[in-house]
């Protein structure tokens, strides 16, 4: 019936379907959720676009990925400038001279890195073997205890000495008064949320929403020559290698009668103490004046099959059990597998573009 049958109606699937579309293709895209977007999903809520899974912010150094999303969205201006919550303390991320300031006093960034070099050698540390002794060697203890070790065995539910090192291995630490979270020259929020975008892509393709692929295959094995399948590649499988492991999120979303309720988009609570990782004000990401407000508190939960699966845990054994599943992946003529969970792997939205584009170009 199809040329295509994309399952997922997310960023990845959405590209596909909207460029395999302009090629001649006859595409159908079917989501077991009851919306498309996948987690780039905004809803309209009393005028403010609400990030139903999460903040997400478009970010990219690579100039044809930023031409090309902007074909479907015009983008504002907004830098993500997070705030760092412990106990009663407020620090900027990412970490910076602000923060050192704030942490410390200093004022130049030579008395900045003067105390990180002596409470890095303090430490001993020669080689870190685990992320506590990776971040105690990128940024001495007192970074370490405030604004890293709370945060992340929240995030992740496990002792930072039981992670592995690469998880930080890329600390930005920067020697400059700027709060700017990413380096990459193109970034915002597109006016009127992520939803329109996929809702442009997707014009004239024929979607079914609330559709699971195992269900919908049984009854139309042959409804496509060739399927684009973005869910998770394990469950695809039937878990043939044992199921892959992910952590998850649950989001409890709360309107207030303020105008203001954090004076920030994003403001992450780093303490152990308080059980969630961060509060979205999602009208501060489009600069919004509406007399009330909308915040959701994101707190990190173990992952079950019941669960959405968030992040990939690419731990050497995980990532090791993935190579099997792609084996059985690229044996599959008729297959192609995308996104963070079809490719095992957390992907920013720009790379998701790029792979999806990449994978239509083999059409």
């Amino acid at each position: 019936m199809y040329d295509y049958l994309i399952v997922g109606a997310g960023l990845f699937g959405s590209v596909f379907a909207c460029e395999a579309a302009k090629r001649g293709k006859s595409c159908l895209a079917i989501d077991r959720r009851s919306h498309i977007a996948g987690n780039i999903y905004t809803e309209d809520v009393k005028g403010i676009q609400v990030h139903r899974y999460g903040a997400h912010i478009f970010h990219t150094n690579d100039k044809p990925i930023w031409d090309y999303i902007n074909n479907f969205a015009e983008f504002n201006n907004y830098i993500n400038s997070p705030v760092a919550r412990y106990k009663d303390e407020l620090y900027n991320l990412p970490f910076n001279m602000n923060t050192f300031n704030r942490m410390w006093g200093v004022k130049t960034p030579a008395e900045a890195q003067a105390i990180i070099k002596k409470q890095r050698a303090e430490t001993g540390i020669k080689k870190p073997r685990n992320l506590e002794e990776q971040a105690l060697f990128l940024a001495g203890r007192d970074i370490y205890t405030k604004l890293i070790k709370g945060y992340t065995e929240k995030q992740w539910g496990m002792d930072c000495r039981e992670l592995p090192a690469f998880i930080i291995k890329r600390l930005p630490i920067r020697f400059v008064y700027d709060n700017n979270y990413f380096n990459d020259r193109f970034q915002g929020i597109p006016f009127g949320g992520y939803t329109r975008i996929i809702e442009k892509m997707l014009a004239g393709i024929e979607v079914r929403l609330n559709t699971d692929y195992f269900d919908f295959i049984k009854r139309n094995p042959h409804a496509a020559a060739k399927t684009v399948y973005t869910g998770a590649i394990d469950e695809f499988f039937g878990y043939k290698y044992g199921a892959l492991e992910y952590r998850s999120l649950r989001f409890e979303t709360e309107e207030l009668p303020v105008e203001n309720y954090q004076g920030n988009a994003v403001v992450n609570y780093t303490g152990s103490e308080v059980p969630y990782t961060r509060i979205i004000e999602h009208k501060h990401f489009e600069f919004g004046r509406q007399p009330d407000t909308i915040i959701t508190r994101e707190y990190p939960a173990a992952w079950e099959r019941s669960l959405e699966p968030y992040y990939p845990v690419n731990n050497d054994k995980n990532n090791e059990l993935y190579e099997k599943y792609k084996t059985l992946a690229e044996e599959r003529g008729d297959m192609i597998f995308g996104g963070r969970l079809g490719q095992y792997k957390y992907l920013d939205m720009d790379k998701v573009i790029a792979a999806a584009l990449d994978a239509v170009t083999l059409l």
